[in-house]
């Protein structure tokens, strides 16, 4: 963390200016976006402040976490997104903590988040996330197998899949990473064109980071995870934390 103290409010007024101008020079509705704060390695303490501050969404990438800041956060009104690839051995503990799961790509774990939730008489929205920059260090479904997965999900009627999710191409140009989301929002609509999934509960997409956020909201966004521009500089990059080939704890 920097030397400099983090201004939490501040930051959030800044990221929350961001969104609400390019949704209005894109002619959305003002309440089309929602900010999700990305709270990997964020110390349970700035999230609550986030919250208090009226941040309604948060999102971890490893079920350690949510479990670590339980104790801080389980009383406190915010929502709960898994954003992080899910190991088959984390199902159990998942369901403790998340609202939504954004990162369904396998059918093993469709089924296995199936018999705990039915076992327990329990539904969960989740949404199918996709690996629309082809790159081999990212988790994701292809999306030429997104069809089919969809298909195979309406065996699991415990899961309400709301939408799609993708990291997209890791540049620090946008315009590079800018067809990674356009094909997700191609393949929504397509889901919808083709009646595999109601527009009215399939709606969402989760796109976009603290430096292309307005890039995401431009091709439809829905959601944007937003966490270096509010909580400030991790030690490691974005991309560390998003690799396939780093070692999951």
């Amino acid at each position: 963390m920097s030397d400099h103290p983090l201004n939490i409010e501040r930051n959030l007024a800044v990221v929350h200016q961001r969104i609400r101008q390019t949704v209005e020079r894109t002619g959305r509705p003002t309440d089309s976006v929602k900010l999700l704060l990305a709270t990997k390695t964020v110390h349970p303490e700035l999230i609550a402040k986030a919250i208090a501050a009226g941040e309604l969404l948060i999102g971890e990438n490893k079920v350690q976490e949510f479990r670590d800041k339980d104790p801080v956060l389980k009383d406190l009104p915010v929502r709960r997104h898994f954003i992080g690839h899910l190991q088959s051995n984390k199902v159990k503990d998942v369901l403790k903590y998340a609202d939504l799961i954004e990162s369904l790509d396998r059918s093993d774990i469709a089924e296995a988040l199936h018999r705990r939730l039915d076992a327990t008489g329990r539904n969960l929205e989740v949404m199918i996330q996709v690996n629309t920059s082809f790159e081999k260090s990212k988790f994701g479904i292809d999306p030429g197998e997104v069809f089919q997965f969809i298909q195979e999900l309406r065996k699991y009627p415990t899961l309400k899949v709301t939408g799609l999710m993708t990291i997209g191409l890791f540049d620090a140009d946008p315009e590079k990473v800018r067809p990674s989301y356009t094909l997700l929002r191609y393949l929504r609509d397509e889901i919808i064109a083709e009646n595999l999934l109601p527009a009215e509960t399939f709606r969402e997409l989760s796109m976009g980071m603290s430096g292309d956020l307005e890039t995401a909201i431009e091709e439809g966004a829905t959601i944007v995870r937003v966490g270096t521009a509010i909580f400030g500089q991790r030690i490691y990059p974005d991309s560390y934390y998003w690799n396939e080939q780093t070692p999951l704890l």
